[in-house]
């Protein structure tokens, strides 16, 4: 037999039993949305992320400054379109959020904050197929200004999270957990 046979054959019988490994899997686990995802799971996911990104947007930079103005009115943004499902906190432990799948990133992470500006500016414009995180589109000045938002939340002050939770009513992740 050729080498090229073989390699099809081995092609073909490790694609039969991913399929029936991923058959055993779904048999024994269903689909719930409850479930945390798996490891497997959550890499494919970051991978076909970044392959739906178009590479020229992974190159982006914001191009606005960060200043004391910009922050408060990607905040006042923040809090009134996407706390909801992200939290005040950007944690991502929300009522909400938990019963999404996959459920929202936390946004203060090195999987989010890793990510170019254009990568995040991109899923705040055009959304994640296949998941709770839907297209806004929008003004682009208004998706730049929530980037900057996005990489200050690891840095978000206590009085920041309390004029968002004044104009939007949600407690802090730690607050709907103590209950």
């Amino acid at each position: 037999m050729s080498v090229k046979k073989v390699l099809i054959w081995c092609a073909i019988g490790t694609t039969l039993l991913a399929g029936i490994g991923g058959l055993i899997f779904v048999r024994n686990h269903g689909f719930s949305a409850r479930e945390k995802p798996t490891a497997i799971e959550a890499s494919i996911a970051r991978r076909i992320r970044w392959l739906a990104t178009p590479a020229g947007v992974r190159t982006l930079e914001n191009p606005l400054d960060k200043t004391e103005l910009s922050i408060a009115q990607a905040r006042d943004h923040f809090a009134d379109h996407c706390a909801f499902c992200h939290a005040n906190d950007g944690s991502g432990r929300t009522n909400i959020g938990e019963g999404l799948y996959p459920p929202p990133p936390d946004l203060r992470g090195s999987d989010t904050q890793s990510l170019s500006d254009g990568e995040i500016f991109y899923i705040i414009k055009n959304g994640i197929r296949f998941t709770g995180m839907p297209g806004f589109g929008g003004d682009d000045n208004e998706n730049w200004k929530l980037v900057l938002f996005i990489r200050h939340l690891p840095h978000l002050s206590a009085n920041e999270l309390k004029l968002m939770k004044e104009a939007n009513g949600l407690s802090s992740a730690s607050e709907q957990h103590e209950h």
